[in-house]
Order: structure tokens, then sequence, then C-alpha cells
């Protein structure tokens, strides 16, 4: 009987109609190594043949084709037609982007009366308190910018799954969300939008992160660039690390840490409500990244080579390092249960994460979190232990339960 009361659910809850899989001809495939396989969530599947450059989606239409099967999919140079989203081989990317599409948000939503009359208090918030709160969103409204740039005139292009295209558009969807959050935050304070945004080619500390990151979104945004040969397939597994493991996963945990610390002394509630929102958001990001990137090596190991992890671990100790710097530029002397030494130390060990979370040994052996209250906001191995234990938890109304 159908359910009038709750006619989403009763339909969701009925099960898929699977069609018989269709037999292959039989081949000589032999199964591949997953030695480095970090995820769980990561398919497996035999390495493809050499096929040469992938498909864009962009192809005339072959009338009479054969329906695309599950094994005629791969993360990069699949000839596959991109167009044809289902039937899904990497369910893990579909089930990312229903659960960002389940938590969306709008900068608006959160009132910012009480910051107002914070930042407008002369005693409410510290000389250094405000240069850092500000320094921070000089880096973040431009650093979101980068990435949206990054997914839609890079990345996209050489993803050849469907799935994993339809989260990489909700993923930019949240990036330009992102930005309209540190919009919201710098027009809500009063402050000197121009500047503000303007911060990344005016402070060294705001500009030094972002020139390191950009080369690898103007490398994968290169017209002449494609991949399909040994050489450019390593190249965009670099950039998709430097971009997914560096700039999401190291370089925004110094900016959230101090932001959400002055939340946590209720100061500036709404804007740390506003970062733990995009926290949320960045660590799904994050956890889509690692796992593009360690299905890239399951379906090619023989990019995974001893030079180019050498050559990994160089870029990722940079970007520790980058980071580090960042710390104690926005924080040169103690503040909020904080100094530069601490941080120094949480990005190591947060550093350690990544390596492992890749298939790399750790670089920082030894390495503790001296703020263990932030592994509850911004440091869990699963989003969905985020979700379920954040009083903070939003999701749209056709997914709310009372």
């Amino acid at each position: 009987m159908y359910n009038w009361d709750d006619p989403i659910n009763d339909a969701l809850s009925k099960p898929d109609i699977v069609p018989e899989k269709k037999v292959h001809e039989a081949q000589n495939i032999e199964s591949i190594s997953n030695d480095h396989m970090a995820d769980s969530n990561v398919d497996h599947m035999p390495e493809p043949k050499p096929t040469g450059v992938g498909s864009t989606g962009m192809e005339n239409i072959e009338h009479g084709a054969k329906r695309i099967q599950v094994d005629d999919k791969a993360i990069i140079n699949c000839r596959a037609d991109l167009n044809q989203l289902v039937p899904f081989k990497y369910k893990w990317a579909w089930q990312k982007y229903l659960d960002g599409s389940a938590n969306h948000w709008m900068p608006e939503e959160i009132p910012m009366h009480d910051d107002i009359k914070c930042w407008n208090d002369p005693q409410a918030l510290r000389p250094e308190e405000r240069e850092m709160v500000e320094r921070n969103l000089g880096f973040f409204s431009t650093a979101d910018s980068l990435v949206a740039n990054n997914l839609v005139l890079a990345v996209y292009k050489h993803i050849t799954n469907p799935e994993c295209r339809q989260y990489l558009l909700r993923q930019a969807f949240e990036e330009a969300i992102h930005t309209h959050a540190y919009q919201y935050c710098v027009q809500s304070l009063g402050l000197d939008e121009a500047r503000i945004f303007n911060m990344y080619r005016e402070l060294p500390a705001v500009a030094t992160k972002a020139e390191w990151a950009l080369p690898f979104t103007q490398s994968l945004g290169d017209p002449t660039f494609k991949t399909g040969t040994h050489k450019d397939n390593q190249r965009l597994l670099r950039d998709l690390i430097a971009f997914y493991v560096v700039f999401e996963g190291i370089f925004f945990y110094v900016g959230f840490t101090q932001i959400l610390s002055l939340g946590r002394r209720n100061k500036l509630t709404g804007v740390s409500q506003q970062f733990q929102y995009i926290l949320r958001d960045e660590s799904m990001h994050m956890n889509f990244g690692i796992d593009v990137i360690n299905q890239i090596k399951n379906e090619n190991p023989t990019l995974w080579t001893e030079e180019f992890q050498q050559e990994m671990i160089n870029l990722i100790t940079k970007g520790v390092e980058l980071e580090t710097q960042y710390g104690r530029d926005t924080m040169p002397k103690p503040m909020l249960g904080m100094d530069a030494q601490k941080f120094e130390e949480y990005i190591k060990f947060i550093a350690n994460r990544r390596f492992e979370s890749i298939g790399l040994p750790h670089q920082y052996p030894g390495a503790t979190n001296p703020f263990e209250w932030m592994s509850e906001m911004m440091d869990l191995n699963k989003e969905k232990n985020f979700f379920e234990t954040r009083v903070t938890e939003y999701k749209t109304g056709g997914q709310l339960k009372f």
C-alpha cells in the first residue's frame, strides 16, 4: 500500500530491480595487487588495456552502439560514453554525492547578530584575535575560488567517470557556497571587502599557500594536456594529491582550528558555525579525492613507482612546512590556548594520517594531537561519524525527521 504520509521514504525503501548482468566474453585478465590501498571504499578492477586518451562526453552520438557495462568504466582514460550515469561502477562516489546533497546549507541561514555586536565591542576581542580573523577570511575567501577553478577548469575534464563527475559538480557548487559564506561574514562584520579579498595578493602569509597551489591548476588546465601516457597519468595523479591531500587536507587546518577555537569561547559564534559547516563539506571533499587517488592507483598500479612515491612525500612535506609557517605568521604569540609550536605538532599529526590514507609511510613518527577537542569537529575518519555526533547537523527539509 502506498504511504501518502511519507512518499519519498516509501519509494526509497523499495528494493531496486537489478537487470541480469550480461556475460562478457572470457578474457585473460590478471587481478592487480591492492597492497597500497588505504580506503576500504575503493573498488577493485582489472587494469585497463592501454587505449590512449579517454572520452570527454562531447563525442558524437554513436547510433546502434551497445549498452554500457559496469566493467567498461574507469576513473581515467575511459572510452565509454560519459553521459551515461548508470550502471554505477563507483557506488562510493554516488553515495558521497547523495550525502553532500542531503546536507545542503546556505550562509544566510546562520544568524550573525551576536557576531556583529561582538566585533563592534572594543573589549570583546583582542587586537591579535581580530587580525587572526581577518587573515583567515583573507586566505579562505580566495582559497575556495582556487579550488573551484581547479575542479571546473581542470580536474573535471580528466576524470572519465560520470558518477565521480556528478560529485565534482556538487563539490564545485559547495565551493561557491563557501566563498559566499566568507563574503557574508566579511559583510556582516563590516570589514573592508576589497582589502580582505585582495589580501592573498598583499600579505605574504596569505599569498604563499595560494601561490604554491596555483601551478597545479595551471598544469591540468593546460589545453594541450591529455592523459593517456604513463608520464601524463602520473602528472594528473600528482596534481590530485596536491589539491586533495595538501590544499584541502592540510592547508585549511590552522585556520579552521583558530576560528573554531573562538567559537568555543562564545566569540563570533556565527562565523564559527559557518566555518563548521564548511569544514563538514571539506572533509567530504578530501575523502572523495583520496578515494579517487586510490582508485587511480588501483587501476593503474604502474604509476605508483618508488620514485613517484618519494616525489609525493616531498610534495606533502612541503605543504606541512607552508602550513606550519602560516601558523607562525597568524599566531606570532600564544592566544586562545594555542601557539605556533602546538600548530606545528598538530599539522605533523594530520600529515601522518594523510600519508597513510594514500599508502605512504608516516614521515613524523610520534606526532600527537595537541588539540584533542578538534577530533570531534574536523579530524574524523568517516563523514558518517561526523554527521551522527554533531548537534549542528544540518539536512535539507526532505531529509529531516520529526
